[in-house]
């Protein structure tokens, strides 16, 4: 009898649990359903414009075997289109297509925004990890259509975008940033220590879309250091208050300076990559607590040094920005509360 109730309320806490975390993900757009699909390769099919008209219709998510396509193992395309039906600036958001078996790349607007897997003759598959790619809000016609196209390679047995949500989603809805950072930074591979001073000249430096990979923004595949820098602006107002700088999930360790201060890092920082070692610090939230005067009324400039050992770099994943110290505070003893109720069950 003990034992059935410990199981139901496992079973309880566990529903409990997941609609505390699924607070943070809120959808604005569902988009399963029918999409257009045509076997084959060409990159032209990545296009908005490009007329898809003459295509089949198969349902997403499922496996195009199960859609017509029985036996079929090589390229295919997926193509949507959808409208935004809300405001979505300043919000941190994520196209999330479930598994697709085998390998992938995605477009928005003609825009590629993620990858999964490599494509032959390099062939890697990657049919076991979830897609989830951020996108910025610059990248959406946010008054007419929007065009998602999506390059699948299949090496055999089931192929194409076949179970798990299917939308687009805001992260950290209930985490509300002052000062929104996501957007475009720059961006420069490499390591000079002078790059954290603020008046340092940055305009030749690429622009990348923060939160969002390095590797599908121009640096696929790149391994080592690489800083990033952005200007924004703060008024007199937000001064008075007591503020936590979060960046999000960063792959894989960081330092962070303001206005040439160093205001926080995860993982251990060295000049030669050879004594980087790594713990899971991709998976951490990055919250930096600031100190009073390191903000100052006008223009300021963070400046973000990443390592990356392998596989994607860079700040991956948001919310970025400015956030009240009591509303993170807030934030983190609500999930943190709620998770312990299984360590007072299951615990030593």
């Amino acid at each position: 009898m003990k034992r059935l109730i410990t199981v139901l309320m496992f079973i309880t806490l566990a529903i409990t649990c997941g609609k505390v975390n699924a607070e943070d993900w809120e959808r604005i757009e569902n988009l399963r359903g029918y999409w257009k699909f045509n076997i084959g390769d060409n990159p032209a099919w990545a296009d908005k414009n490009f007329d898809d008209s003459d295509w089949e219709k198969i349902f997403v998510p499922a496996s195009w075997e199960n859609e017509g396509f029985h036996g079929y193992n090589g390229y295919a395309w997926y193509r949507t289109t959808f409208t935004i039906s809300e405001n979505i600036d300043n919000q941190s958001l994520y196209l999330l297509l479930g598994y697709i078996d085998d390998v992938d790349e995605v477009y928005l607007n003609g825009k590629l925004v993620g990858s999964s897997g490599t494509f032959p003759p390099d062939y890697n598959t990657a049919y076991n990890v979830m897609r989830r790619y951020p996108v910025s809000s610059s990248y959406f016609d946010k008054k007419g259509e929007n065009v998602i196209a999506v390059r699948v390679y299949d090496s055999t047995l089931e192929g194409g975008i076949l179970y798990g949500d299917v939308g687009l989603y805001t992260y950290g809805a209930s985490l509300k940033t002052m000062v929104n950072l996501s957007g475009k930074w720059k961006f420069a591979a490499g390591d000079n220590k002078d790059w954290k001073d603020p008046s340092f000249n940055d305009s030749d430096w690429d622009k990348l879309m923060v939160p969002g990979y390095w590797d599908v923004q121009g640096y696929k595949d790149y391994d080592g250091f690489g800083w990033y820098r952005k200007s924004f602006e703060v008024s007199s107002k937000l001064l008075k208050e007591s503020l936590v700088l979060v960046l999000g999930k960063i792959d894989d360790i960081d330092e962070v300076y303001l206005n040439g201060v160093k205001v926080g890092s995860t993982g251990e920082m060295y000049d030669d990559p050879f004594f980087i070692e790594f713990q899971n610090e991709y998976s951490q939230f990055r919250g930096y607590y600031l100190n009073s005067g390191v903000l100052k009324e006008g223009t300021n400039v963070i400046a973000v040094r990443v390592y990356d050992g392998f596989k994607d770099g860079g700040i991956y994943e948001g919310p970025l920005g400015l956030v009240k110290q009591s509303d993170y505070r807030k934030y983190w003893k609500e999930k943190n509360r709620k998770k312990s109720i299984f360590d007072i069950i299951f615990g030593d």
